[in-house]
């Protein structure tokens, strides 16, 4: 799962133990080499479902991370790109690949703009949020964008319960939580706490009009069905 570049058991641990920020200031150096890194078939799967519904002016990367996405939002966007993230060490690593970028330390649960993008995407990043924080985030996003801006996010299909993957995910989550209980800071880290379901009734109460799309390029389940969609939250 990790190239020889990547952290150490040893770093892992530590970063496991710490909070989220000060965890991923330390992942930062190597996180490139990491599986938590969005695949670029995901990214590209992104833009080019995103590229018949522009032209886009400005848009914005929240929880930017190490810049995986702004790569893509330089390409579909005609004016800047703005990435936000609250890990110092990551954004220093975006600068170095992304220096003509606009790069942002904040809270995303309290995003400091107000109707200055036309799209924004994340990432992989819902799992850092507990469900009672999304409603925030959404919020935020919704307030960041110019009336008729888009909110966008790749999200795995349910994986089958009979899947090797579905137990392994959920015994993680089940061992972060003890984790949590039991260690301060917490490091809020889930992969089950963003079903479709959910994510769509926040981004409703947020203002947002919700739409999915497959992303068939990659690929499909054995029922047929594809296994990831993009989420497509309009500003009205």
């Amino acid at each position: 799962m990790f190239s020889p570049h990547g952290p150490s058991l040893l770093e892992l641990t530590v970063q496991a133990l710490s909070s989220v920020e000060r965890g991923y200031d330390l992942l930062a150096p190597k996180f490139e080499h990491t599986p938590f890194r969005t695949p670029d078939a995901v990214l590209d799967a992104t833009a080019d479902a995103l590229r018949p519904l522009g032209p886009y002016g400005r848009g914005l990367d929240v929880c930017c991370g190490t810049g995986a996405g702004l790569r893509i939002l330089k390409d579909l966007c005609r004016e800047d790109v703005t990435g936000v993230d609250f890990s110092a060490g990551m954004l220093a690593q975006a600068r170095r690949t992304h220096p003509d970028a606009a790069l942002v330390r904040a809270d995303v649960r309290a995003l400091p703009f107000a109707g200055d993008f036309d799209l924004a995407v994340t990432f992989g990043a819902l799992g850092h949020f507990l469900p009672a924080e999304r409603p925030a985030l959404f919020a935020g996003v919704y307030r960041a964008l110019r009336p008729g801006g888009l909110f966008a996010f790749p999200l795995g299909a349910p994986l089958p319960v009979a899947s090797l993957r579905y137990w392994m995910l959920l015994g993680f989550d089940l061992v972060m939580r003890v984790r949590n209980a039991v260690w301060r800071p917490p490091f809020v880290m889930y992969y089950g706490t963003c079903p479709l379901h959910a994510v769509r009734a926040d981004l409703v109460g947020a203002g947002f009009a919700v739409t999915t799309v497959s992303l068939a390029a990659l690929g499909r389940r054995e029922d047929g069905s594809p296994r990831c969609a993009l989420v497509l939250a309009r500003k009205p």
